[in-house]
């Protein structure tokens, strides 16, 4: 598939894999289903985490690859080749985070026998996915505006401020055991909003990457 046509494809599978959660419909199902709903929650967000970056993935290296053809034809690839190599050099965590141990499925099966301890440990993990995905994004992000500036379209300049610190994990545990349970009810929001307010960020510089690529294609 040529580079342009990649780039719309991953476009478009956007609503299959930032899945937006609605955290008080979740808990209404979970309470409704003495807790079955929550494994459920549990496989949506490890799937929507993996998914997303598999996406970004695609998207940037073929929008990447559409910028690297319209050099060639410039004649101003040697120019723009240290923000290509940035680039690729920020794409490298999130080509790393495929290879991490993120199947959905499994994780299921580990909590529908481990409630509760697997859910800890799949907050922790998914809290760090998050913030490697986005601090390599924000990178990839920017060397990616550079060079579509550098061809004459405009793409947006991400918000740098936007990468979230790693979360207190110990605290959030320790919390969690002495409230009993009650704490990872907050845990659970935050697993869901604050990826959902990452996606949703990432909506408008994506459909400006999108129009700049069929602008050189």
């Amino acid at each position: 598939m040529p580079p342009a046509e990649r780039v719309r494809a991953a476009w478009q599978r956007r609503p299959e894999t930032d899945y937006i959660f609605e955290y008080w419909s979740a808990l209404g199902w979970t309470v409704l289903t003495f807790g079955i709903y929550g494994l459920y929650v549990l496989y949506q967000l490890v799937r929507r985490m993996r998914e997303h970056n598999i996406r970004r993935l695609e998207l940037f290296d073929a929008s990447i690859a559409v910028a690297w053809e319209e050099a060639g034809r410039r004649g101003v690839q040697d120019e723009l080749r240290p923000s290509f190599e940035r680039a690729a050099g920020h794409m490298a965590p999130l080509r790393q985070m495929t290879q991490d141990f993120r199947e959905p499925v499994i994780w299921l099966a580990l909590a529908a026998v481990a409630r509760g301890i697997i859910e800890v440990v799949a907050f922790v993990l998914l809290d760090q996915d998050l913030v490697t995905h986005d601090r390599a994004e924000v990178g990839v992000e920017y060397e990616i505006s550079v060079i579509y500036a550098a061809l004459g379209q405009q793409v947006p300049l991400p918000d740098q401020s936007r990468v979230k610190a790693s979360d207190n994990y110990v605290g959030r545990i320790l919390a969690t055991i002495f409230s009993f349970g009650i704490y990872l009810f907050w845990w659970y929001y935050n697993q869901m909003d604050q990826p959902n307010a990452h996606f949703r960020g990432n909506w408008p510089a994506e459909d400006a990457l999108v129009r700049a690529v069929e602008a050189l294609a």
